[in-house]
């Protein structure tokens, strides 16, 4: 049975998030009877005594580990010869940045499992942090509604009362902070200048489901894509109600052909579609970018339109919740994931330069590329929760075996993209990246 290591986190200064939470280490210890090391980290969310107390090894190093778990990339230098990695490798995609780690992976006959790939029958993923992405990136973005408003004039907006997500001790705190800016803009409504105040999110799975369940704290009523392009033409419009739009695949592309939108088709053949989402754009206040995307799609917010958008008088867009977080990516003025620290930028769209912070010409965009650890606590045991089924039968594996003999779940299998240091059939693919 494999010795588990758990890492300490060191890709970036804020991450205080973990795979395997103190409680969860117990219950392998206690049920499983496994050996558990925890490398000692002085910014981990849960401290070095919670994991003692728990039962697990604290040390300096995990060189007597032989199965260990991560959250994020892991160091090139870090890795050692023959022993199993479980972490957010960011290589599925051939992504350029990642390739060195994944070829010293390969030369140090490594295994290699993502979590990202961890899926069951109907290949939908099974562990994940998205949920958390989404609550904190609205936090966040109704934080930075609030701040950007102030920089416009409006020095009393109501989202002047929630703060960064990374400031409140919990989830719970986070949600009762909303609830009041909700409250007070029941009661004394929004200034007309701010009305119809809308929020567009795009996608709707777990990223896009945790944003909306921060903006269901306020008071609020969804509309179709079609309601919203006519909303602000109507004659009376409540002082107290904040307009949720949701956007699928059919309001972002269509056909270049002119020709029906099919989803199945859509995924096969993305060159075959042209972006439309730029109707929407200018009635929307804020919009929260929650969808998967890569490069073989159309993006849905250019630089050049955001240079046409702003020529006249200030639109209605202020804040662009970039969750998905792709540099240069769907929204193309994304130059790069933001740090918790300097968590925000305005994008000049005529100069095409962003400066950090809420001052400047342009739209504000905020990025932070690991929002999950915003909430470190409470997304670490979430993601525990879903990992630990999985962590036995991983740490009981002889992964000396053929790759076909390892007897590995399922959903784990799938997500075996280095065995002994070779890619596995399923991602072969990535040869041609490294």
């Amino acid at each position: 049975m494999a010795v588990i290591g758990i890492r300490h986190e060191d890709k970036y200064e804020m991450e205080r998030r973990t795979p395997i939470t103190p409680k969860h280490a117990n219950k392998l210890i206690n049920e499983y009877g496994l050996d558990i090391a925890v490398q000692s980290s002085p910014k981990r969310v849960f401290s070095d005594q919670e994991y003692i107390k728990a039962g697990a090894r604290v040390e300096k190093n995990l060189d007597g580990c032989d199965l260990i778990f991560g959250v994020k990339e892991i160091p090139e230098a870090a890795f050692e010869e023959g022993k199993t990695y479980v972490f957010f490798s960011h290589v599925i995609k051939g992504q350029p940045y990642n390739m060195p780690m994944l070829r010293k992976m390969m030369d140090k006959k490594c295994n290699l499992i993502d979590y990202e790939c961890i899926k069951d029958d109907q290949d939908k993923r099974l562990i994940f942090f998205g949920r958390y992405a989404g609550l904190a990136g609205m936090i966040n973005s109704l934080w930075s509604l609030g701040q950007r408003l102030k920089e416009y004039g409006f020095s009393d907006n109501p989202f002047l009362g929630i703060r960064q997500a990374q400031h409140y001790s919990s989830l719970k705190e986070a949600k009762e902070a909303v609830s009041a800016v909700g409250r007070q803009i029941a009661e004394k409504g929004l200034p007309p200048e701010l009305r119809p105040l809308t929020i567009g999110f795009t996608g709707y799975g777990n990223v896009s489901a945790g944003a909306q369940e921060i903006a269901n704290l306020l008071p609020s009523k969804v509309i179709t894509p079609r309601q919203l392009l006519s909303l602000s033409k109507r004659k009376y419009l409540p002082s107290n109600i904040i307009y949720k739009v949701i956007f699928k695949e059919e309001h972002l592309s269509a056909r270049k052909d002119g020709k029906k939108f099919e989803l199945e088709d859509y995924y096969k053949n993305p060159g075959n579609y042209r972006n439309i989402f730029e109707q929407y754009i200018p009635h929307l206040t804020v919009l929260m970018n929650c969808m998967y995307w890569d490069s073989r799609y159309p993006r849905i917010v250019t630089k050049d339109y955001l240079a046409r958008l702003f020529e006249g008088d200030r639109p209605r867009l202020t804040v662009i919740g970039d969750v998905t977080c792709d540099p240069d990516g769907s929204v193309e003025c994304t130059h790069k994931g933001t740090a918790i620290e300097d968590p925000v930028f305005v994008y000049d769209p005529d100069k095409r330069e962003p400066s950090m912070g809420f001052k400047g010409q342009g739209i504000l965009v905020m990025a932070v590329d690991i929002l999950p650890s915003e909430l470190p606590r409470d997304a670490s045991g979430a993601f525990a929760d879903a990992l630990f089924p999985f962590i036995a039968p991983v740490a009981n594996t002889d992964f000396s075996k053929q790759t076909k003999d390892l007897g590995l779940p399922g959903p784990v299998e799938k997500a075996l993209i280095l065995h002994r240091g070779r890619l596995t059939p399923d991602y072969d693919y990535i040869n041609k990246y490294l």
